[in-house]
């Protein structure tokens, strides 16, 4: 078990991430960081999340005394192309368009860190998701609640309308929601 006494930061504006965190029973600190999530094309996506889960932790290392800090980054890719959030509500209505009826993968990169003796855990999660067939009377409703604005392939498996969305999935269900929650408790207890 990881002591209480610990103190653990989270580095994220998701309120996913901070609900994941606390079903772990842990007892943190949340905070944003502000840099821009650049994807790059024909990037391999587990080096765009972790590489983007380090620059974070790089950022947020700064504002951390001590204690544990956590970062993550999740992606959608489908054939190849990194999928992140929706620009606005017209690429919302594309993205989830181009998801239906197909299968494709999420991504989470993150890091571990312990500020004070320095040990650090990169890694990474993949789940296969596949869609039902979408109507495009479904994915305008969905668009109407601004669920799918802040998250990686336009949709949150967690939402009511993602939910029905999703036909089957193939991994961990907590790291398409946010945070591959297995992984991260082993992480916070190697770097403990």
């Amino acid at each position: 078990m990881i002591n209480s006494s610990t103190q653990i930061f989270l580095a994220s504006r998701s309120p996913r991430r901070r609900k994941l965190l606390k079903q772990l029973g842990l007892k943190f600190k949340s905070f944003s960081v502000d840099l821009s999530e650049e994807i790059i094309d024909g990037e391999n996506p587990i080096k765009t999340v972790k590489r983007l889960a380090l620059h974070k932790c790089e950022v947020a290392s700064q504002r951390v005394k001590s204690g544990i800090l956590i970062t993550a980054d999740t992606i959608v890719v489908l054939k190849n192309e990194i999928i992140g959030k929706p620009k606005n509500k017209k690429d919302a209505f594309d993205i989830l368009n181009k998801l239906s009826e197909k299968t494709h993968a999420v991504y989470t990169g993150f890091v571990v860190k312990n500020i004070c003796n320095g040990k650090r855990v990169i890694d990474y999660e993949r789940t296969e998701v596949t869609f039902r067939k979408l109507s495009p009377q479904e994915i305008l409703e969905y668009i109407k609640t601004e669920s799918p604005m802040d998250k990686a392939g336009a949709y949150g498996i967690q939402d009511d309308f993602g939910t029905v969305f999703v036909k089957k999935i193939n991994g961990c269900y907590y790291n398409v929601v946010g945070l591959p929650l297995s992984k991260i408790y082993n992480a916070i207890m190697e770097v403990i």
